[in-house]
């Protein structure tokens, strides 16, 4: 055997529970693995052609990618191109490009380390420092469980006239979604959601090859606009799509259910399973780009053209849609793509709600109490945003939800980075210069266009 292979057959120490180097590189090692109840429970074929490995590694990038095609982004999206035609595009671009080099990075330390971001941020830090970022991450939750719940309750309003406050309590049902699919297997649980996507996808096709955008200017749409910087409102927007597509939850919950494959733990091995692992997540993150760009597309071509550019509201959006494009089934169709994209996301945000109680506090319960626990941090701050906003404000509020998100993400960024970028924790995983500059320089921009929001908005611009 040559050393090349020798090296390729050997365990990785640093990736490796076991080894006195591997907990040495950790504060206080975890006891328990992230989602125990299916941790490893997908098996990977060792040998064999790449595509069934591939195959058995497809699932966990489309449950990332539905929280990049959530209600949250609706709202963003359709205010977006209501008011600024094409010009956001490009934000939606960036933004997901960002969200593909992330993803990534929270792959690698799940596969590598056995830990979830939140297993990882409690290992390493100080209590303080841990309790300060876990309730950052529990506020990210609530932020993203409000455009979620109130999505899927406006989606039952239309569909089915039930009243707001109760549809928000329904939602609260994919707690028995998640336990009844997961009962059966973590792949259940990944076909639902596929199924889901697949289902949006297909709408939102229709919608657009009947709204008949401008194809020159949606091209040019992807070429970033100076007005972002100039503009409060544009800023304001851009933060929004910003939070809806790069969420921190999402590094959170890719960092765990990537865990759920039975993968080999030599360094060969472990790279087999990053790289099938970056190829599914890519390929579904494209997939939540193409949704997300056609949400912008579709309402700049129909509202923004014909001069509705107040449109920032979903049910406006639902109301305005057959009138405008001139196609009755517009709008029913329009309700259940919402309809499938708040349930997706809000089942999604249940698994990311319980990683992350698990992950920071390290509570020992039954999975159907931790689930409800985590549901109901969530859900109940959403019921009273709903009571409190009303119907009218609703669009407002989700999109205020997204920008909270933006400012939170910074939070989940900065230690994916810095622990990626540790040799002592991810050994010859370790981020190589130009990703780490990427990734510095990524974690700077957010937190910068983030304080000059704060800025703008408490010393605003004075015009004559």
């Amino acid at each position: 055997m040559t050393g090349k292979d020798e090296e390729a057959g050997k365990d990785c120490g640093a990736a490796d529970p076991g080894s006195a180097a591997y907990d040495a590189a950790w504060h206080s090692p975890s006891d328990r693995p992230s989602l125990p109840e299916v941790f490893r429970s997908i098996p990977v074929p060792k040998g064999g052609p790449g595509w069934r490995r591939l195959l058995a590694f497809v699932g966990p990038g489309y449950l990332v990618a539905v929280g990049y095609m959530d209600p949250g982004n609706w709202a963003t999206d359709i205010a977006g191109g209501a008011a600024f035609n094409y010009r956001l595009l490009s934000v939606v671009l960036i933004s997901s490009l960002m969200a593909v080099f992330l993803q990534s990075l929270s792959a690698k330390l799940g596969i590598v380390t056995r830990r979830d971001l939140a297993q990882a941020c409690r290992d390493s830090y100080s209590k303080p420092a841990s309790i300060l970022l876990w309730i950052s991450a529990e506020i990210a939750i609530v932020a993203c469980d409000i455009a979620e719940v109130i999505g899927a309750a406006i989606a039952l309003n239309l569909l089915f006239g039930l009243n707001l406050v109760a549809g928000v309590a329904v939602t609260a049902a994919d707690v028995l979604i998640v336990l009844a699919l997961q009962s059966r297997g973590f792949r259940w649980i990944e076909t639902f959601v596929i199924t889901l996507i697949g289902t949006m996808m297909v709408i939102f096709g229709i919608e657009i090859f009947f709204a008949r955008p401008e194809w020159h200017g949606v091209l040019l749409g992807f070429i970033p606009d100076s007005g972002i910087l100039k503009y409060h409102s544009m800023l304001y927007i851009s933060l929004g799509i910003l939070g809806a597509t790069v969420m921190p939850h999402n590094l959170y919950l890719h960092s765990s259910i990537v865990q759920t494959r039975r993968y080999g733990r030599t360094v060969a091995e472990l790279k087999d399973a990053i790289k099938m692992a970056y190829t599914d997540s890519t390929i579904a993150l494209t997939l939540a780009l193409f949704v997300n760009a056609a949400i912008l597309i579709l309402a700049a071509a129909v509202f923004f053209r014909h001069g509705r550019h107040d449109v920032a509201e979903i049910n406006q959006a639902y109301q305005l849609l057959t009138p405008i494009v001139g196609i009755s089934i517009a709008t029913p169709l329009f309700a259940i793509a919402l309809l499938a994209s708040g349930q997706n996301s809000t089942l999604t945000g249940t698994l990311a709600g319980q990683i992350i109680l698990e992950g920071f506090l390290r509570v020992k319960l039954k999975p159907w109490l931790r689930r409800m626990i985590s549901r109901l941090l969530a859900i109940a701050p959403a019921i009273v945003a709903v009571a409190i906003a009303g119907q009218q404000g609703l669009g407002k509020l989700m999109i205020f939800s997204q920008v909270v998100l933006s400012v939170q993400l910074s939070f989940a960024v900065v230690p994916l980075i810095q622990f990626t970028s540790d040799r002592a924790k991810m050994g010859d995983f370790v981020n190589g210069l130009a990703t780490r500059l990427i990734g510095w320089s990524m974690a700077a921009g957010i937190a910068g266009l983030n304080a000059y929001l704060v800025y703008t908005t408490l010393f605003p611009a004075k015009t004559n």
